[in-house]
């Protein structure tokens, strides 16, 4: 009589492999919009949470979220997403991330 084969199991290598690809996945960070915060104070906040997001880039960031409720921050991997996002919560935002 055949026995017919158990579940599959990943060698440990290609799981590792997997981790890892999936934490270098893009993720996006999302400002939301409120009714809280001043423009300025979201501009501002956006340039010193994320490096290299200078004051052009910012208000356009602010004006997406203030006009169609949420805004693409930056699309990057994972650990970085996390840290945006906590940085931008820091400043009073609404932040969150997503997978793209």
């Amino acid at each position: 009589m055949a026995r017919s084969p158990g579940p599959a199991t990943l060698p440990r290598e290609e799981e590792q492999v997997r981790t890892r690809s999936r934490a270098l996945d893009p993720y996006a960070v999302i400002l939301h919009n409120d009714d809280v915060n001043s423009m300025d104070h979201v501009v501002r906040s956006v340039m010193k949470s994320v490096p290299g997001i200078g004051i052009g880039k910012a208000i356009k960031i602010m004006l997406d979220a203030h006009n169609h409720g949420r805004a693409v921050v930056i699309v990057c991997p994972l650990e970085p997403a996390e840290l945006y996002r906590e940085r931008l919560q820091s400043f009073k935002l609404t932040a969150t991330i997503e997978s793209t």
